[in-house]
């Protein structure tokens, strides 16, 4: 299916690892150009390299450094300054018990999860309106729709975004221009396996063990694959998509319960 998005420009965040890195192949596989910015140097080179081997005719910049702050944005948006497309994206906080939990602890997680994706569409979204297109995903996560208690950092700073986008998303739609979301469940990412591996050291079994464990409680039998949601992601970037915004879309392979 092509897209309709060949030519046009996509900022996307965390892009050198996991879901982020997805999300640039698929749109780089629609002929969109990718800005990709990350903390680590030498997994965005590589990520970047991967891109322009599999695209020739797709231009890729790297911007090291952190988006989650206002240097690493002003960075970014130098690089990129008329995104047609952004992919906001970012690590969850740690896990714990809320009582253990700073104040510093909740301004990082919001600072992350909540307050980056505003600035960057903040920055961006009047510029989409204007030229009457504009895709923005925010990857979020499967706990806004049912939250864990020990990721209570991630449930609230996420809720927030959510609930914040919720009403930006019907203004911004009339000029074509959607924002959506994205709500992984257990993929296959360092991100999962830090976790996983933390569980399989406190009940001492191996790091395999507890993933098949915990796939075994999956619906789909398994750990979603980082393609299946970057295939995803570049769709409700296409024309076509038009139709479509200020949505909670789960990925998770059944693990949610509900109907709404």
């Amino acid at each position: 299916m092509d897209l309709g998005i060949k030519g046009r420009r996509a900022i996307v965040c965390a892009s050198s690892k996991g879901l982020g890195r997805a999300c640039a192949m698929a749109l780089a596989s629609e002929g969109v150009d990718v800005t990709l910015t990350a903390r680590g140097a030498e997994a965005l080179t590589a990520t970047a390299h991967e891109i322009r081997k599999a695209n020739p005719g797709v231009t890729v910049t790297e911007v090291v450094g952190d988006i989650t702050t206002p240097a690493g944005r002003e960075v970014v948006l130098k690089a990129c300054p008329d995104p047609d497309i952004l992919v906001n994206n970012a690590g969850g906080p740690p896990t714990g018990n809320f009582r253990d939990w700073t104040r510093d602890d909740w301004l990082k997680a919001l600072d992350a999860n909540m307050l980056t994706p505003i600035e960057l569409i903040k920055a961006t979204v009047d510029g989409m309106m204007a030229r009457k297109f504009g895709r923005i995903v925010n990857i979020t996560s499967c706990t806004v729709k049912a939250p864990i208690d020990s990721l209570g950092l991630s449930n609230g700073a996420r809720a927030g975004l959510t609930g914040f986008i919720a009403g930006l998303a019907r203004k911004t739609v009339i000029n074509n221009v959607t924002i959506n979301a994205l709500l992984p469940g257990p993929f296959a990412t360092d991100r999962t396996l830090g976790p996983a591996r933390a569980e399989a050291e406190k009940l001492g079994i191996t790091l395999e063990q507890r993933l098949v464990e915990r796939t075994k409680t999956n619906p789909a039998g398994r750990h979603g694959k980082p393609e299946e949601l970057g295939l995803f992601c570049a769709f409700l970037c296409g024309v076509n998509a038009g139709f479509i915004t200020g949505q909670n879309i789960l990925l998770d392979g059944g693990a949610y319960p509900g109907t709404l």
